[in-house]
């Protein structure tokens, strides 16, 4: 077992194993009480393939478990799914004393986390990422939430888990599509960190070495995440696409638009932006756009490039009349650039 420490207000491990999974139990009586009751929360494709295994380890390290499940898909991502969760919560009893499980990929982690930071003000939670996304990126971290019809994520709360358990063979049952969605998240951690990991994952199929793979990852954003706990600085550069990326999300009423694929298409556009204005250097997008194809996500989108902006300008990263854009000076350099709306027009001009 690989095991990195998450040094945040509320410290907490990450621990990396095959397996690991079915011994969910076991690390839980390491940190909560026995005989406390929590509540497994899993979503309706994961739950058939892992709830069982979990809520049975759970019940023989002697912890009173239930399962609540809810439909599959971002579109459930909304205040109405975590009222439901509210419920679970108190028909199991949950109090202050007692914990959630949020077992699953990153829509999963992000209301389950939330439900356990707005319940009784705050009950602790374990994140059990399935998919490659929540593994290398939203179970680290703390940051928690729902969509609503403004944007994505715009209500939520920092709440970091008490542990996470990640077991590489859940990855197997990951279709091709939700594989190469974890790798935009993946791809945006090596552009502005690392050009190593750029090339690790260029020249090879990182199948082949997953778990050095998932632990480079993890690294970097658990540096981000200690030096910056509530994102107001470093940890914004964990963004890189996103400003985009969400847009596009939203414009397409997140239905035939993965996260992962969003996210890439974003970097392309923001790194064009960044060459345009001779802030990034020539054919870093290009090279950005090699890593995305090799992986099967896309690199461009025909949707509207005001009606981007104008979603844009919606995100949560806005503060005032400011954005805050993530962009590179090279593969493995980020920055960060306050843009104002005329600003960012004259940035996306490339674009048109």
């Amino acid at each position: 077992m690989t095991t990195l420490t998450v040094h945040t207000s509320s410290p907490y491990q990450i621990r990396i194993s095959r397996g690991c999974i079915s011994l969910a139990g076991k690390a839980c009586a390491d940190i909560f009480h026995p005989g406390s009751r929590a509540v497994i929360v899993s979503d309706s494709n994961v739950a058939p393939l892992y709830a069982q295994k979990v809520l049975s380890s759970l019940k023989e390290a002697g912890f009173a478990a239930s399962l609540f499940v809810f439909p599959a898909g971002e579109g459930h991502k909304r205040l109405s799914t975590i009222e439901t969760m509210y419920s679970a919560f108190a028909g199991q009893g949950l109090t202050r004393s007692d914990f959630a499980v949020a077992l699953g990929g990153g829509v999963t982690g992000d209301m389950a986390g939330f439900a356990a930071a707005t319940w009784l003000r705050g009950i602790r939670f374990i994140q059990i990422p399935t998919s490659l996304l929540a593994q290398i990126d939203s179970s680290i971290g703390g940051k928690t939430g729902v969509d609503t019809a403004e944007g994505k994520n715009l209500v939520g709360a920092f709440h970091q888990p008490s542990l996470v358990l990640i077991d590489p063979d859940t990855l197997s049952t990951l279709s091709p599509h939700f594989f190469a969605d974890g790798m935009g998240e993946a791809i945006k951690h090596a552009c502005i960190k690392s050009r190593p990991l750029f090339d690790f994952i260029c020249s090879t199929d990182v199948r082949n070495e997953l778990e050095r793979f998932l632990l480079e990852n993890l690294k970097i954003k658990r540096a981000a995440v200690e030096q910056d706990e509530f994102d107001n600085g470093e940890r914004m550069k964990l963004n890189f696409g996103h400003t985009f990326g969400h847009a596009l999300e939203k414009l397409y009423g997140y239905r035939g638009l993965s996260h992962g694929e969003a996210v890439g298409i974003g970097m392309v556009m923001m790194a064009k932006c960044g060459e345009a204005a001779g802030l990034t250097e020539p054919g870093t997008a290009d090279k950005i756009s090699s890593a995305l194809k090799k992986y099967g996500l896309p690199v461009d989108d025909r949707a509207d490039i005001n009606s981007i902006i104008e979603t844009a300008m919606l995100d949560k990263k806005v503060r005032g009349n400011v954005i805050h854009l993530v962009m590179l000076k090279r593969i493995g350099e980020s920055f960060l650039y306050p843009a104002d709306r005329k600003r960012l027009l004259e940035l996306t001009e490339v674009l048109r």
